[in-house]
C-alpha cells in the first residue's frame, strides 16, 4: 500500500494559491503535503516509484516483443498507466539503441586507427604477388616476357583494389579536373554531379582512405534518428490511407506507429547487445553460428511482426489483412528507398 504523507494544515496551494479542501488542488492537480519529508519518506517514494516503473516498463517490453499490436489496443481503450506512454516508450528505445550503436562505432574507428599505427592495413602489406615477383627477379633465368606479364598483372589488381577501396570515387581524380572539363563543355557535369563530387574531395582532404568508410558508417547512424522521425508521420498517414477514416482517426494510426517503430528498434537492440555479447566471450565459429542464428530469427520475427499486429489492431479479415499488409510494406519499401539515398546523400555531405 503507498505511503501517503501529511496534508498540511494551510489550506493554500502552494503552486498555485488555490484554496485546497481536499488531498489535490482541484487547480492545478498538486498534493496539498508537506514539502519537509523525512529520510524514510524519501525512501518510501523512491522504492514505490522505481516499483512501478519497473513493473510498467517490463510489462511494456513483453507486450510490444511477444504481443503484436496488443499494446496499442490497451492504450487507446484507455489502460494507460500500466505502461509506459508511447511517446516515452520510443525516445527511450532510441535513445538507448542508437547510444550503442555510436559506442560500437567508435570502437571500430578506434580499431582502424590502431591498425592504421601498426602498419597492418591492405594497402600497406605486400600482395602474394610481389613476393612471388621478387622471388622470379632474383633468378636471371626467368623469361623477361614472365616478369613483365606479372608486373602488369599486379599493377592492375592494385589500381582495381584502391578503386574498390575508395567508395567516393566518382569517376574524377580533383576538383581542378572537374573545373576544366566544365570550361571546355559547361553541360559535361551537372550541378549535383558537381556538388557531390566537391563534397567527397572536401571530406579525402580531411581524413585518409582508411578512415573514410568508418567516417561514413558513423555519419549514417547519427542521423537515422532525424529520418526515422521524419518517417514516422509518412508511415502513420499511409496507414490513414489505407483504413476506414470514420473509424480510425490519424491519431490512432500515429500511436500504432510509435509502438511498431519502437519494436523495429528493440529488435535491432537486443540484436546487437547479443552479437557484442557473444563476440567478447569467443571468436570461435560455433559463437559466431549462434549469433548468426539468434539474428535471423530476431530479424525473421521483426518482417512477420507486421501481418499480425495489423490483422489483430485493425479487426479486418484474414485475407484482406493480409493483402493490405503486403501493399503497405511495397509501398513503404519504395518511400523508404527514397529516404535512404536522402539519408546517404546528407550523411555524405555531414561528415565531421
Amino acid at each position: 500500500m503507498a505511503h501517503k504523507n501529511p496534508l498540511r494544515k494551510d489550506k493554500t496551494c502552494l503552486n498555485c494559491n488555490y484554496v485546497v479542501e481536499q488531498r489535490f488542488c482541484p487547480n492545478c492537480g498538486q498534493e496539498n503535503t508537506d514539502t519537509r519529508k523525512t529520510f524514510y519518506h524519501l525512501f518510501v517514494h523512491f522504492f514505490e516509484d522505481l516499483t512501478h516503473y519497473e513493473n510498467a516498463f517490463w510489462k511494456t517490453i513483453r507486450n510490444l516483443i511477444l504481443k503484436p499490436a496488443a499494446l496499442t489496443k490497451e492504450y487507446l481503450s484507455g489502460k494507460r498507466l500500466s505502461y509506459l506512454a508511447p511517446v516515452r516508450l520510443y525516445i527511450f528505445i532510441s535513445f538507448v539503441t542508437f547510444f550503442m550503436f555510436n559506442i560500437l562505432a567508435n570502437e571500430e574507428e578506434q580499431l582502424i586507427k590502431n591498425e592504421a599505427k601498426a602498419g597492418i592495413l591492405k594497402d600497406t602489406v605486400k600482395l602474394p604477388e610481389e613476393v612471388w615477383l621478387e622471388e622470379i627477379a632474383k633468378d636471371k633465368r626467368a623469361p623477361k616476357a614472365v616478369v613483365d606479364s606479372l608486373k602488369h598483372y599486379i599493377r592492375q589488381k592494385k589500381e582495381g583494389e584502391i578503386m574498390e577501396q575508395d567508395f567516393m570515387n566518382f569517376g574524377y581524380h580533383s576538383q581542378a579536373e572537374m573545373d576544366s572539363i566544365r570550361q571546355k563543355d559547361p553541360d559535361a557535369i551537372n550541378d549535383l554531379e558537381y556538388w557531390i563530387n566537391k563534397k567527397s574531395f572536401e571530406v579525402k582532404k580531411r581524413y585518409p582512405a582508411s578512415m573514410l568508410p568508418e567516417k561514413f558508417k558513423q555519419s549514417v547512424i547519427q542521423n537515422i534518428p532525424k529520418a526515422l522521425f521524419l518517417y514516422m508521420p509518412i508511415f502513420a498517414l499511409v496507414l490513414w490511407l489505407f483504413h476506414n477514416k470514420k473509424r480510425w482517426y490519424y491519431f490512432d494510426h500515429g500511436i500504432f506507429t510509435l509502438h511498431y517503430f519502437s519494436f523495429l528498434l528493440l529488435i535491432n537492440l537486443i540484436v546487437l547487445l547479443v552479437d557484442s555479447l557473444l563476440s567478447s566471450i569467443s571468436s570461435h565459429f560455433l559463437v559466431d553460428a549462434v549469433s548468426g542464428i539468434f539474428a535471423l530469427i530476431a530479424y525473421l520475427w521483426m518482417f512477420y511482426y507486421f501481418f499480425p499486429a495489423h490483422h489483430r489492431f485493425f479487426g479486418e479479415s484474414r485475407l484482406i489483412s493480409f493483402l493490405k499488409s503486403m501493399a503497405l510494406l511495397f509501398i513503404n519499401m519504395i518511400l523508404i528507398s527514397f529516404l535512404l539515398v536522402f539519408l546517404f546523400v546528407y550523411s555524405f555531405v555531414n561528415i565531421h
